[in-house]
């Protein structure tokens, strides 16, 4: 999109700076364009209040330039969202149609719509998107799904008076943000201390007196595979210490 003209040599009038709106309070999701013709049709942004929830975007599952993939974590569980743009080659439904995606834990997908939706709808829709010409009427082409049979997910608002100069109304969702437990303590080993070598030492004990002798089937190498885990928890258990986690400690 053109968000401004820039001075330019040639035509004084300027010429239109292309790209998206950016904001310091806001994070940006965007796929890369693999060619001229690729260009993105959808973006996301997050607002940085909640950063804290890790939200990622998963180019490696869906790529494709209609449809944003975007994860983040709340209670150690993924959750997923996809925005998505309905062309009227029907070209997303034809791409998730024949991808082999499973996600689970998806709780939303929202985008435009455009098909006609006039049967999915009583008469006392409201429309989501305002027309430009006075030939057309508005029409209902802004959606959202939301999880089937969630009982915190079921609700949803729209805004017909907060549109200002856009020609689409704002939707909008409410997502329950689970409290964390945040842990003060962890378990460290200060690297090349006495505990560090003790610890290494134990595991290798631990890895040559592992009885390897028999691996004939799944449940040999299963229960090797945890008598070494085993060990190794009870080797870390046995030299680390508890320190207090603080402002300024690494993540590892």
């Amino acid at each position: 999109m053109t968000i401004r003209n820039i001075p330019s040599t040639s035509n004084p009038e300027g010429i239109p700076l292309l790209g998206v709106p950016n904001h310091p309070n806001w994070l940006t999701f965007a796929r890369d364009p693999c060619s001229p013709n690729d260009s993105p049709r959808v973006i996301s942004y997050i607002n940085i209040c909640l950063s804290s929830l890790w939200f990622s975007l998963w180019k490696n599952i869906i790529n494709h330039r209609d449809i944003l993939l975007v994860s983040f974590f709340n209670s150690n569980s993924i959750f997923w969202i996809i925005n998505v743009y309905y062309d009227s080659s029907h070209t997303t439904l034809k791409y998730l149609k024949n991808a082999k995606v499973n996600i689970s834990n998806l709780l939303i997908m929202t985008g435009d719509f455009n098909f006609n939706l006039e049967l999915l709808f009583s008469t006392n829709r409201v429309s989501t998107r305002y027309s430009d010409s006075n030939t057309r009427s508005n029409s209902v082409i802004n959606l959202i799904f939301l999880q089937s049979g969630s009982t915190e997910i079921n609700t949803y608002s729209i805004h017909p008076d907060l549109h200002l100069l856009s020609d689409y109304t704002p939707l909008s969702v409410t997502i329950a943000i689970k409290e964390e437990s945040i842990d003060l303590f962890k378990s460290s080993i200060v690297k090349n201390s006495k505990e560090e070598k003790n610890f290494i030492k134990d595991i290798s004990v631990a890895i040559k007196n592992i009885d390897i002798s028999d691996l004939s089937d799944h449940s040999k190498i299963e229960e090797v595979t945890n008598s070494l885990t085993s060990r190794i928890k009870f080797a870390w258990k046995t030299n680390a210490k508890q320190v207090q986690i603080m402002k300024h400690s690494k993540s590892w």
